[in-house]
């Protein structure tokens, strides 16, 4: 066995355990961070980073940098309802430096993220290094403990180990579930001659359909009520990609590439948070604080904010050698109502939105009044623009540099 220490051990090297470990490492603080599997290299996991997390990169000279790796750019969200497409949100009006959505694979993102932190000489990520368990001493949190028997010490532990996080469900700490009405099968299906920034949703009678524009290929998201997977799998692959083809024409073509089941991961939604997010030692962010629903995409960027205000609030008295056991309630203190408000605004649409749309029995040959509005008021789409690309209570750098 092998012991490790330093100031703050960040269990899980997704967008927040690595952002904070960015921003801690850049403050001067001696930072592991903790990554259970071997590389990033992970498909259908979180990847549109919103203006607000491109705004942080840059605030922190780091956007151009980032820009260079593979992405698409995407300004305008459009929904087709009932066969009709209409812009419901347009990003181009905000005031960050990159008005779009950027459309990048998760793994080049963090590998970008890795890079920058590795500069700084307090910065550590730790591969193949899976925490199973904290280590207590005298009722607080003193470190944690890997599957392969070492242990890491350190003065602050930050779960960031995603919404099936291990360190939460041992923590005892109270939890709230709030639940979804449908569940997600994620898959790739080749992109035939549509055009560039086509990313939308599909939304007619008893069906909701989500194409991601990945410029070689379409990401998607066939999206089904909750618990009926093994329903959908029964009836063959065959008859699911004829339910695929029908959709569009997007889809009409490329639905054949879908060899079998292998091809097709489920996501099994959930939205839940813990009221507390801290103990003596222990402070969780992110999908391991607040598991959100895919609606919006906002997920990821939510659990960077988390990450920024971490830092923010304990890199400064950290560096200095305070005590910062009563800063981490200031955490939770600052980003609980964006998250309250957030899985609000998704409750709202996953229970008057996509539930009755689910419901084959629902009928509608144009779309509703509401979105008809959208197609002739453009002021409308910045309403949803602002609510989706910067969020509430948006995050900015004030943590130091060392």
């Amino acid at each position: 066995m092998n012991k490790f220490s330093c100031q703050v051990c960040i269990v899980g090297g997704g967008p927040a355990g690595m952002i904070a470990g960015l921003l801690l490492a850049r403050a001067g603080i001696e930072t592991i961070v903790l990554e259970k599997h071997a590389d990033f290299l992970r498909d259908f996991r979180g990847d549109t980073i919103h203006p607000s997390t491109l705004q942080l990169f840059h605030e922190l000279g780091l956007l151009e940098q980032l820009l260079e790796r593979d992405h698409v750019k995407l300004p305008v969200i459009h929904a087709r309802v009932a066969g009709e497409t209409i812009p419901v949100a347009d990003f181009r009006h905000l005031p960050v430096a990159a008005p779009y959505i950027a459309l990048m694979p998760q793994w080049h993102f963090l590998d970008f993220v890795a890079e920058a932190a590795a500069r700084y000489p307090r910065f550590t990520l730790r591969r193949e290094a899976e925490a199973v368990a904290t280590i207590e001493t005298a009722g607080r949190t003193t470190g944690v403990r890997l599957a392969s028997g070492d242990e890491v010490q350190a003065r602050l532990v930050i779960a960031a180990d995603g919404r099936h996080s291990v360190l939460r469900a041992q923590s005892g700490l109270p939890q709230r579930t709030i639940g979804a009405p449908m569940d997600v099968f994620w898959f790739r299906l080749p992109k035939t001659a549509a055009p560039d920034n086509e990313t939308m949703g599909v939304f007619e009678a008893g069906r909701l359909f989500v194409l991601i524009d990945r410029r070689d290929y379409w990401q998607c998201a066939f999206v089904f009520p909750k618990g009926r997977a093994e329903e959908i799998r029964a009836e063959g692959i065959h008859a699911f990609r004829r339910r695929v083809a029908a959709v569009g024409a997007e889809t009409a073509a490329g639905a054949d590439a879908i060899a079998d089941w292998d091809d097709v991961k489920l996501l099994t939604v959930s939205v839940d948070r813990l009221e507390t997010w801290h103990k003596s030692g222990l402070l969780f962010i992110g999908d391991a604080a607040h598991a959100m629903s895919p609606i919006g995409g906002v997920g990821i960027n939510l659990a960077i904010q988390d990450a920024v205000a971490a830092a923010n609030i304990l890199a400064g008295p950290m560096a200095r050698g305070e005590d910062i056991a009563p800063l981490l309630a200031g955490v939770q203190a600052r980003r609980m109502l964006p998250t309250r408000l957030t899985q609000g605004m998704q409750q709202v649409i996953q229970n008057r939105v996509i539930a009755p749309l689910l419901d084959d029995d629902t009928a509608f040959d144009r779309p509703p009044w509401f979105l008809r509005l959208f197609a002739t008021l453009p002021l409308l789409r910045r309403l949803p623009a602002r609510a989706i690309g910067l969020g509430f209570r948006p995050e900015h750098v004030r943590s130091p540099e060392a």
